[in-house]
């Protein structure tokens, strides 16, 4: 693989983060990859995302863990019998680009010591952050911006996904004015 994947984390969960996986698989034609999927099964997000894209150039990559309970990961693999082991997440072979859907955000727990950032951090991935506004996002934004520049974790970009909120963009790009910013507006029929 010549690019370095894209791991796509939320600010929170329920923000858009497998919209925002779909719109870049199929805007790349980039190979898609979910190492955690926590409940929903019979629907997951590399089920949905697969459904949304068009092109016959991606590969969508299997679950390293699949998960019962809609929970954390921590807790889902708990009570399924399993702790998650961090040796067991590989980037799966490809030379096209990957793009990674994590779960919830990135201090979400995959076990008692290995948090989604860490992950991030392991596959040596550039970050997209999405953002969805609702009261106290802008907060959640600025936490989940200040803790990867902490980490010197390469953002390459932030995308509003949802409803314009332009008192909340217009700070946070004032704040971040080198970071790239996108919109994506993405209803699902």
């Amino acid at each position: 693989m010549n690019q370095k994947p894209l791991f796509i984390t939320g600010i929170g969960t329920g923000v858009g983060k497998t919209q925002v996986s779909a719109h870049l698989v199929e805007s790349l034609q980039a190979d898609y990859w979910k190492p955690v999927q926590s409940g929903d099964l019979d629907a997951s997000d590399t089920m949905k995302v697969r459904s949304l894209v068009k092109n016959d150039q991606s590969v969508f990559h299997p679950e390293t863990y699949r998960l019962t309970q809609p929970f954390s990961p921590h807790k889902s693999a708990e009570l399924d019998g399993l702790m998650i082991d961090p040796q067991q997440f590989v980037l799966p072979k490809t030379q096209n680009q990957l793009i990674v859907e994590g779960a919830g955000g990135l201090m979400v727990p995959l076990n008692d010591d290995f948090l989604m950032i860490d992950l991030i951090e392991k596959l040596q991935a550039e970050v997209v952050l999405v953002v969805m506004h609702y009261l106290g996002s802008i907060n959640h934004t600025l936490l989940s911006i200040e803790v990867l520049k902490s980490r010197k974790l390469p953002i390459n970009r932030v995308v509003f996904n949802g409803l314009k909120e332009a008192y909340s963009e217009s700070l946070i790009r004032k704040r971040y004015p080198e970071l790239r910013y996108e919109y994506l507006d993405w209803i699902e029929s």
